[in-house]
């Protein structure tokens, strides 16, 4: 469709040249003024504005301006009337520069879309997903927020926004190609999975919905840092303004966690700005399928503190002012604010999709006749802000800077293969590493406790070290109404693990969360990412499954995607396991080998509470994300008491613990399996069978040197866990012993397991479903027999 046919299309907008320029806003500094695109040849940058780019406007404050300007009435009105007329007073008023320069960002991320689709059709790229249509509301949220001083959540279809923030065309098709050079993700992501370190673009996944726990979480970051007294002087990232900006498709807002997000950012009015850019289809499937009336921000309205604003995101201007209200309510500390913005999806879903297979002649051609880069060329020409000659001009210069810029990332070099390890942990930080390791020299004093009071004690004494530690979960709190803490003993978690922390640390770095699991480790990542070191807890590892998404696709992989420009070094304490007489399926699960087997994710699992302790504090200590798994049926055991360490106590991860010695025969185990391998070890022995135990301690890394060992001692060995049989955590380390130590074998490897079942409430049921002293006693001898 051409400009001519889309110009009638358009109501003319009145026109009227100011008298005189409106002030800069006070409260922005050239630094932080947002940035037009920069040329390819340049570095992104929060400072960076060339002049050939044109200028950005100055629009923090109402009616802030710079040069002579026009004052243009949206060309597309709001459906509701209150909303059209403060449209009508808030219009933007912008120089004819400014004007361009919005043209041209919007021109320029359309072009490389398209460029983008030429290089996949000639399999040059891999894959490509276009952010055509979403224009012009991302440039205009670009305009009003600021790089490197706000924090960006975007989601595929943000091109645009990325461009206006400083994200130069090099950079966006070195994504495309994969490059090493590109600051997205190195080459490890899809094109569109945006990230900037310098920018403050948080790196994006390809899960929908994910990332809006983050943005809540890292407002959160802000939050907390104004509250806790200790980091008010540590906080040179944190600005009392900054806004959060995260954005989602309309699919998206289906998704259980923008719910989980919605609610905690309005009940803590934390200043986070949610863009829906709603193009009507999620795939193929239409808004009324997804969401109940077809129309989300309806049913968000009642959400208390919400600001809630709805425009239409295909024209520039009126978009331009319902974003500028929007962010001026986040940095005025009012609360979040949600933007319901009307879009179109010109393009098929990505180059994967067809939508002519769903999508009829007539309704495409209706989202055409809306297309935002080609009305608002329209605009410019009716207003007479340029004519066809100027805006060819702007075309051309811009086809120029993308073809130039193609040519470039098709020439960068690719990761060499040697980097594919590189990131998946911290590269600073070595928990297994002798600077973790003291466990020799420890001098133990005072009564002995249990593991519940060793975990409580080691909580204290990290919390009192680093101010950045802030400890949230269910019920974890000792009383959330604090009005009432001198009247109440106070809960501190259902095994009271966290009892009292909340009494010497205060509401700030203690508090509940509401029950919603992804919404924990969702919220601790986002403050990760901005510098707190959050020891969130997950009251029983059978829910812990609403988490998975967080855990698995953001939580472990954070570092590694983004090539090691974001991390999120949080510690899940998840109490585990049965033998609890009367736990059921439901609160004796141990499905530990689902976690080992991801990548990032320290998994650790003490069988004592000396253990515990130490284990905790290098868990708290070190620079990954850690999964602290607490076996329930151990918290107050007589047999694993200790007295207690020094306050610098640790045990390094992959460091296994022999804890009876033998000659015969040896059992590799951990948690529960500990104490009962030890029992039948016992019995054994009066058979005349000299039986080692080794604890594990640590599953992911596990010590394949202790267990390399004890199979060369013995040569039988027998792998013990309370998880399933079938495709437990010792079906791998049984594996790697018949594949690396055949030779020092003089048996198969056995295992003792739980049943390929779940389990189940009566005592009966149980005992006979998890492994017990007899099953590991009649493994013993009979691999002594072979």
């Amino acid at each position: 469709m051409s400009d001519t046919k889309v110009l009638k299309l358009v109501p003319k907008s009145k026109v009227k040249v100011a008298d005189a320029p409106a002030p800069a806003a006070e409260n922005q500094t050239p630094a932080a003024r947002p940035t037009a695109v920069t040329p390819i040849e340049a570095p992104a940058t929060a400072k960076s504005q060339p002049a050939s780019q044109g200028v950005s406007p100055d629009i923090s404050s109402p009616g802030a301006q710079t040069g002579a300007a026009v004052a243009v009435k949206p060309s597309r009105a709001p459906e509701q009337r209150g909303q059209r007329e403060k449209n009508e007073r808030e219009r933007p008023r912008l120089s004819r520069e400014e004007m361009l320069a919005m043209y041209r960002t919007m021109y320029l991320s359309r072009r490389i879309d398209d460029k983008e689709i030429q290089l996949k059709n000639q399999n040059k790229i891999f894959f490509q997903i276009s952010g055509a249509g979403h224009e012009a509301v991302l440039v205009a949220a670009g305009l009003v927020l600021r790089p490197g001083y706000d924090w960006f959540y975007p989601y595929y279809r943000d091109r645009a926004l990325c461009l206006q923030l400083g994200m130069t065309p090099l950079e966006q098709f070195l994504s495309a190609v994969g490059a090493a050079d590109d600051p997205n993700s190195h080459g490890r992501q899809m094109p569109s999975h945006w990230g900037h370190k310098k920018l403050n673009i948080v790196s994006q996944s390809s899960p929908t919905g994910t990332q809006l726990l983050q943005a809540v979480g890292c407002a959160e970051a802000g939050y907390r840092f104004k509250l806790i007294r200790e980091l008010r002087k540590r906080s040179s990232n944190f600005h009392k303004d900054e806004v959060v900006y995260v954005s989602l498709g309309d699919g998206t807002s289906s998704e259980g966690e923008f719910w989980e997000a919605l609610n905690t950012a309005c009940n803590l009015k934390l200043p986070v700005l949610f863009l829906v850019e709603d193009n009507g289809y999620a795939i193929s499937v239409p808004v009324e399928v997804q969401t109940a009336g077809g129309d989300v921000s309806r049913l968000v309205k009642n959400f208390p503190n919400l600001f809630l604003q709805r425009c239409d995101g295909t024209d520039v201007l009126e978009s331009l002012a319902v974003m500028k209200r929007a962010v001026q309510y986040c940095r005025e500390h009012r609360g979040p604010a949600l933007v319901h913005a009307k879009v179109i999806r010109p393009y098929s879903h990505s180059l994967s999709d067809d939508e002519k297979l769903y999508r009829p002649d007539e309704e495409r051609t209706a989202d055409a006749e809306r297309d935002p880069v080609k009305r608002f060329g329209a605009v410019l020409i009716d207003e007479k802000v340029t004519d066809q000659d100027g805006l060819q001009k702007i075309k051309d210069e811009v086809d120029a800077l993308v073809n130039v810029a193609a040519d470039q990332a098709l020439a960068s070099p690719q990761p060499e293969p040697e980097t594919i390890e590189q990131f998946v942990y911290s590269p600073d930080v070595d928990p297994t590493s002798s600077a973790f390791d003291n466990e020799a020299s420890a001098e133990l004093t005072g009564n002995a406790g249990t593991m519940v009071d060793l975990i409580n004690r080691c909580l204290h004494v990290e919390m009192a070290r680093d101010a950045r530690i802030v400890v949230f979960g269910e019920d974890v709190a000792d009383c959330s109404r604090e009005e009432f803490l001198e009247k109440v003993k106070g809960k501190g978690g259902v095994f009271k693990v966290t009892a009292n922390l909340q009494r010497k640390f205060g509401s700030a770095r203690v508090f509940n969360s509401p029950l919603a699991e992804a919404n924990i480790v969702g919220r601790a990542i986002g403050m990760a990412t901005r510098g707190l070191k959050p020891v969130v807890e997950i009251q029983f590892f059978d829910y812990i499954w609403p988490a998975m998404h967080q855990i698995r696709n953001e939580l472990a992989l954070m570092r590694w995607r983004s090539g090691g420009d974001w991390k999120a070094p949080v510690v899940m304490r998840v109490p585990v396991g049965g033998y609890l007489k009367g736990g059921a399926v439901y609160h004796s699960q141990s499905g530990v080998s689902t976690f080992t087997q991801i990548p990032g994710l320290r998994v650790i699992y003490p069988s004592n509470a000396l253990d515990a302790n130490g284990l905790l504090r290098t868990a708290i200590r070190c620079d990954d994300p850690v999964l602290f798994l607490e076996h329930k049926h151990l918290y107050r055991q007589a047999y694993n008491k200790s007295q207690y360490p020094p306050d610098e106590f640790m045990i390094p991860f992959g460091k296994a613990k022999v804890v009876r010695e033998g000659t015969d025969l040896s059992i590799i185990t951990y948690g529960a399996l500990v104490q009962r391998s030890l029992v039948a070890a016992k019995q054994a022995e009066q058979q005349g069978i000299s039986v080692e135990v080794v604890d594990l301690r640590s599953l992911q890394p596990y010590d394949w040197a202790a267990i390399t060992a004890t199979v060369q001692k013995t040569n039988r060995v027998i792998v013990a866990h309370e998880d399933s049989l079938s495709f437990g955590y010792g079906a791998e380390i049984a594996a790697r012993i018949s594949d690396q130590l055949f030779e020092h074998l003089d048996a198969p490897v056995r295992r003792v397991a739980a049943t390929d079942t779940f389990v189940a409430y009566a005592p009966r049921l149980e005992d006979a479903i998890l492994p017990q002293v007899a099953d590991v006693l009649g493994a013993i001898t009979d691999l002594q027999r072979y």
